[in-house]
């Protein structure tokens, strides 16, 4: 927008008033710049896996201090960006060919990592830490019966120690997952492991065989694709999944005691669990923070 001021000398009511180019005082309004809202988000400890090839079809990881520059990162910019009218993190995933060991679908997720750029550091329940996460379900497609595809949030993944690998020879340091927390049709769903044998022995116990998934625990309140809050408290031998800070799924059996033998790490975004054409999943973190 222009602003003109006009200041006119006129010498008699006979004389025509003229406005020379000196007599006039343009200004131009500065238009208000749109603040950027960025989450308020720290990464300096997280990597980032997309659905997006690497060597062999295996997917893309990012680390700090790399990923710190995700929002001008071409590569990651479909799968991870601000939203800024949210200021929210979002994650986005879709069925591709780039996925993880050990596992059929894609992901757009973080990786906690205590050291940045080191996966071989971890913790143990003896150690503990907490996540604590405000996130929302933005948008998830459907299936052929009408349901919303599942989506895991938030997980605390297992890892060996080499000398575990190297005790069990096991290509890998991958263990089980003893924490998966689903959006599940509007609900939030977790799942942990237990042990099929309760007396297997300490090699035994290494084996991912020794594990299998529990019944599963439901929380009530129905979160839609609205913003929630959930807190996951893990100490020596037990682990409390909180959500809104009004229901709380308590783990501490014989089962969680045991699985204090595994190194650990958090994990939070969109871990996409549909292989269906077409489908997608949008979830976006508002706060994301994690203590040990």
């Amino acid at each position: 927008m222009v602003l003109l001021f006009l200041s006119v000398n006129a010498t008699s009511q006979n004389q025509k008033s003229s406005v020379s180019e000196s007599d006039v005082n343009i200004k131009k309004s500065k238009k208000k710049k749109k603040k950027v809202k960025l989450p308020e988000i720290d990464l300096s400890n997280w990597k980032v896996t997309i659905p997006e090839g690497g060597g062999k079809g295996g997917a893309i990881s990012v680390e700090p201090p790399e990923i710190l520059n995700y929002a001008t990162n071409d590569i990651l910019k479909p799968y991870m960006y601000n939203d800024s009218t949210k200021r929210a993190l979002t994650f986005y995933a879709y069925p591709t060919t780039a996925t993880t060991a050990n596992t059929k679908y894609s992901r757009s997720e973080l990786r906690e990592q205590m050291v940045p750029g080191d996966d071989n550091v971890n913790w143990t329940f003896k150690q503990g830490g907490t996540l604590k996460a405000k996130l929302s379900v933005d948008d998830v497609s459907r299936d052929t019966n009408g349901r919303y595809h599942k989506v895991i949030i938030l997980q605390i993944h297992g890892r060996l120690t080499n000398d575990q690998k190297e005790l069990i020879k096991q290509k890998d340091n991958n263990a089980p997952p003893v924490l998966k927390i689903y959006w599940q049709n509007g609900k939030i769903r977790v799942k942990t492991k237990k042990l099929k044998y309760a007396d297997v022995n300490s090699t035994g116990i290494l084996h991912e065989e020794a594990w299998t998934d529990d019944e599963g625990f439901n929380f009530q309140e129905e979160v839609g694709f609205g913003k929630f809050q959930i807190e996951v408290k893990v100490t020596d031998g037990k682990m409390v999944v909180s959500l809104n800070k009004t229901e709380y799924a308590v783990y501490n059996d014989f089962n969680m005691k045991r699985w204090g033998v595994f190194e650990n790490y958090f994990k939070a975004g969109n871990y996409f669990q549909s292989r269906d054409e077409g489908s997608f999943a949008k979830v976006s973190f508002y706060e994301l923070e994690v203590k040990h």
